[in-house]
């Protein structure tokens, strides 16, 4: 029997790039997004369609874009926030777009500079364009601040259930929970991704869960439990939404990958050649704090991964120090 399929979705050069002020050179990019489809990432969310002025990270997403599509085998997803920046993806080719929804006005408006109303009917439109010219572009409603939010606090179920109805009628695809404010707890985890599921059926997407208090593995846990089979993640755990105060560090893709192989979750995914990927991040970003514990321990003695590989690289042979506990 076949090892369960997870697919992680690396959002690192989006989500992680657009949250720090250092620019990380194209080149340097260009390189970061080969190695980790080397690594056997099948989909990269490679950056975002916004304005330069307000993220130059993002200044060279058409080069980007056209480098990540060069790549045989990888699904090239990127983020827009509202019409324009969905006919420059849609024009430039990319497989997905995803669109940022939020949950509470406050946070809308903060993000997007538009109600959540707005927002609902800037996702028609986009719908409508889709339809018309680019019908082989999936479109993902990311629901934002699912869980909580840090602008104005405490979200409820039917809050984000109503968001995500809202999303299904306008026609989008998939329909993903992202815990912006790094709110959300295993129990809230299960409960709302089994409630997805139950109202908006196979439109019910991934997840995106941030790290901020320590809860982000836990999470994922709780995801896999009820059938989640696609998780956000960001190499090193750079990122946070920057319209999110607090709302600091992804899952690390490392720790991720560990994490499902050891469950028996099959990612595709070479733990080691994602490690030696920090390497570009550490040379082109040197003061960006690079986050994550696999890097470090390396991968257990005799592990396997869930399909039957081996480990790329050695594995160690014991305590380090001589000492064990």
């Amino acid at each position: 029997m076949s090892a369960p399929r997870i697919l992680i979705s690396e959002v690192g050069p989006r989500d992680g790039l657009q949250s720090i002020k250092n620019v990380m050179p194209t080149a340097a990019k260009l390189s970061w997004i080969s190695a980790l489809a080397a690594a056997g990432l099948k989909e990269i969310e490679v950056g975002s369609f916004v304005p330069p002025k307000l993220l130059p990270q993002m200044a060279d997403i058409r080069e980007v874009v056209l480098h990540a599509l060069s790549i045989p085998g990888l699904h090239v997803a990127v983020l827009a926030p509202n019409l324009r920046g969905c006919q420059g993806a849609f024009e430039a080719g990319v497989h997905k777009v995803t669109l940022p929804v939020s949950v509470t006005n406050e946070h809308s408006i903060a993000n997007v500079r538009k109600t959540t109303a707005q927002m609902i009917e800037e996702v028609r439109n986009v719908i409508a364009l889709r339809n018309e010219h680019f019908p082989d572009v999936q479109i993902e409603a990311g629901v934002s601040v699912a869980f909580g939010c840090t602008i104005a606090g405490t979200v409820t179920d039917d809050q984000t259930m109503r968001m995500c109805l809202a999303m299904a009628e306008c026609g989008v695809d998939e329909i993903g929970l992202s815990d912006t404010s790094g709110y959300a707890n295993p129990a809230q985890v299960r409960r709302l991704f089994r409630r997805l599921r139950s109202e908006v059926g196979q439109r019910a997407g991934g997840a995106h869960f941030h790290n901020t208090r320590g809860q982000g593995l836990a999470n994922v846990i709780a995801a896999l439990d009820v059938g989640v089979t696609t998780i956000d993640s960001s190499q090193a755990g750079l990122g946070g939404c920057p319209y999110a105060p607090g709302a600091t560090g992804n899952i690390v893709t490392e720790d991720l990958a560990f994490l499902l192989e050891a469950m028996g979750y099959d990612t595709g995914v070479d733990i080691d050649k994602l490690i030696a990927a920090r390497e570009i991040l550490a040379e082109a970003l040197p003061r960006e704090p690079l986050y994550g514990h696999v890097q470090d321990a390396g991968l257990p003695k005799g592990f396997t991964y869930a399909n039957g590989r081996m480990p790329s690289a050695p594995q160690p042979e014991g305590c380090l120090l001589g000492v064990a506990q």
